[in-house]
């Protein structure tokens, strides 16, 4: 039979919907799908020495570019098994990840072959959609059908599990043409108008804007609403750059992640419009103490079913967030609220100040705040910062400045330790002008150190920045503060990464104390080569945060 094989349908696939990078790792289940990229040649590969990681960069990827990110699991059983940890951290960041996953061939299945397991079952409960693909024919099209649904509505990931022999298999030539994804429309006018009236009302007003204006590209319209209403605006977490940093209306991320001026504004607010959010667990920790229990609240978000949800919502409405946003810029006017506003820029103020002030702490160990202190100055407006999850990058959440759009990469709710080096490599490959920076604790780099050698290979120079405190600092501040300093488990040994660095080809530096973190930073950034800046931060130096599940030392166990 003359025509293409399934891998070169999947190629053509992939580039008509201007997917020009994937990431994975080789694997002998779709060598064919290899073959036709390395012939095409227009499509990248960024080939990652952990599938998980591969996961979590074709993650970071697509956030930065609103396509959906590919990962490539070419191996099937335990290549696609290694992939579980990203495809779950995708769907609980709503990151629009399409996973081409290879399986066993269809002549074998069901007859304990090697390497053969349930793949369909083991992604069905964390994605958008787990299937497998049986016929040839079917391949293309069920690829279109995991790229539409990965980006369309809330985002999330899709996992194709495509058999080895559909690979090699031929079939009839194509040539797909891009597809035409659906966009939500604003809320309905009537909510709009609403709002407008609710707004008009409020003596204590706040905007609540989450990761809708990130994927609606809405940065602007946002901007023009706080500035038409002359109204504070909060992020929620993980998104601190939805608005400029600086920008006298942004208050920076709220809730417990936040700081205590964007918390004071959720939980005082007599009204509250939240748009492109959730007030999910991780913004609000769902209690009163970060929305007010009299608060009234104008709801919208993309998905329905999350509009109301977790705090009532006395306006429920659907639509996206952008959209929405500019909707309300033409109907709502300037509420009379002058003394909230004078005191949220005093509150501001005093805020500026006192990150000032932490930003010179002068201890050694390094206080981790003086570090963070020193990278904000450091970092140039265009950069993108990724973060982990742990005690550092808790602290980091709200004390980084970010400027221009997509500057801020986390785990969000997934809470993943190990995710931020490989997510600065994929935000690389798809903004490869902007400099990039992972700031991580010692334990989270010790997950993914290898991927160093990736960014090296592929030539997507990032930096990581390291605050080393030898230990899982969270845990290890429940342990000090809820069961009498008995720890276990907590401290860790962890290596020179640094020299680690230089071993694989790249720059290493070690910053011995407060005043050192700042000139290497810029000096990493201007060098345009993948460095680990390395830094010994005090081990005391932490913060403890979910203190409601924990009974204190004097307490009756």
């Amino acid at each position: 039979m003359t025509g293409i094989t399934g891998g070169e349908a999947v190629y053509r696939v992939l580039k008509a919907n201007g997917i020009d990078t994937v990431f994975g790792l080789l694997g002998g289940s779709m060598l064919e799908l290899y073959d036709a990229m390395y012939q095409g040649g227009e499509i990248a590969y960024v080939g990652a020495r952990d599938e998980r990681a591969a996961g979590h960069m074709a993650d970071a990827w697509a956030r930065m570019t609103g396509k959906p990110g590919v990962v490539l699991g070419a191996q099937a059983g335990p290549g696609v098994v290694n992939i579980v940890t990203a495809v779950a951290e995708a769907q609980l960041a709503y990151s629009p990840l399409v996973v081409i996953a290879g399986a066993i061939t269809r002549s074998d299945q069901c007859k304990d072959t090697f390497q053969e397991i349930d793949q369909v079952a083991l992604f069905a409960p964390i994605s958008k959609r787990s299937v497998m693909v049986t016929d040839p024919s079917r391949l293309a099209p069920m690829l279109e059908d995991a790229i539409r649904l990965a980006n369309t509505g809330r985002r999330g990931p899709v996992v194709l599990h495509v058999p080895r022999d559909l690979f090699a298999a031929k079939i009839p030539a194509i040539e797909p043409q891009r597809l035409n994804i659906a966009r939500p429309g604003p809320a309905a006018p009537e909510d709009i108008d609403a709002i407008a009236t609710l707004l008009s009302t409020a003596e204590r007003p706040v905007i609540f804007a989450g990761g809708g204006f990130k994927w609606g590209a809405g940065r602007d319209a946002l901007t023009a609403l706080a500035e038409t209403l002359e109204v504070p605006v909060v992020a929620s977490t993980g998104h601190a750059d939805i608005m400029r940093h600086g920008h006298p209306w942004f208050a920076g991320q709220a809730g417990p992640r936040g700081n205590r001026v964007a918390s004071r504004l959720t939980k005082e607010a007599d009204v509250m419009v939240v748009l492109g959010a959730r007030l999910g667990f991780n913004s609000t920790f769902h209690s009163n103490d970060y929305v007010g229990a009299d608060t009234r609240i104008a709801h919208v978000d993309v998905e329905g079913s999350a509009v109301g949800r977790y705090f009532p919502a006395e306006i429920a409405a659907q639509g996206d967030a952008r959209l929405s946003a500019q909707a309300l810029v033409d109907r709502a006017s300037r509420p009379g609220c002058d003394a909230w506003r004078a005191a949220f820029r005093e509150d501001m103020v005093r805020l500026a100040a006192e990150r000032a002030e932490e930003a010179q702490i002068d201890t050694l160990p390094m206080h981790p705040r003086r570090a963070l202190g020193e990278i904000r100055a450091a970092l140039p407006e265009n950069a993108i910062v990724t973060l982990d999850t742990g005690n550092t990058c808790l602290q980091a959440a709200d004390r980084l400045a970010h400027y221009d759009p997509m500057s801020l990469i986390t785990p969000l709710d997934f809470g993943l330790v190990g995710f931020g080096l490989a997510a600065a490599i994929g935000a690389k490959a798809a903004a490869p002008d902007r400099p990039v920076v992972a700031v991580m604790g010692d334990g989270a780099v010790g997950y993914t150190m290898i991927e160093i050698q990736t960014a090296i290979q592929h030539n997507l120079p990032i930096t990581i920045v390291v605050l080393d405190n030898q230990a899982w600092g969270a845990e290890k501040a429940y342990q000090q503060e809820f069961y009498g300093g008995r720890l276990l488990g907590a401290e860790i040994t962890s290596p020179r990464y640094d020299k680690f660095a230089e071993l694989c080809g790249g720059r290493g530096i070690w910053v011995d104390g407060p005043g050192g973190m700042e000139p290497a930073l810029r000096d990493a950034i201007a060098g345009n080569q993948t460095t680990v800046i390395q830094a010994r931060i005090d081990p005391g130096a932490l913060m403890t945060l979910r203190k409601d599940l924990f009974q204190s030392p004097s307490e009756d166990t």
